[in-house]
């Protein structure tokens, strides 16, 4: 009678991909690990946009040369308005309702806010 062998120590080599599915998780965090090195090294604007600012009431005070309010209608529409559009001196800006002032349109737009129309 022989000896019952593991399937497994067979002596058959596993292809190349089936070891990469092995290692699928430290693969997906070494590649997200690069990638956050390099979002910190070039100084990706991104996640600035959304941790500066916030939506609550952190911030109240607007800092110096942003200068775009940033206002929530009735309807609940986020909307921008620059220095010189005609409703400007007539808004207020309230971060409890998590209304904001913004430091240039582009900041206002990837935040999801839309420019008034007058």
């Amino acid at each position: 009678m022989g000896k019952a062998v593991h399937p497994k120590w067979t002596g058959r080599r596993r292809p190349w991909w089936r070891s990469l599915l092995a290692a699928r998780l430290m693969l997906v965090l070494a590649l997200l690990g690069i990638t956050s090195v390099a979002n910190v090294a070039t100084g990706d604007q991104r996640q600035r946009v959304h941790s500066s600012g916030g939506s609550s009431s952190k911030v109240v005070f607007r800092k110096a040369g942003c200068d775009i309010k940033g206002n929530i209608n009735e309807r609940g529409e986020h909307i921008y308005h620059m220095p010189g559009q005609e409703y400007y001196l007539a808004t207020r800006v309230n971060p409890v309702r998590g209304e904001r002032w913004f430091c240039s349109q582009w900041e206002a737009w990837w935040a999801g806010w839309r420019k008034a129309k007058v």
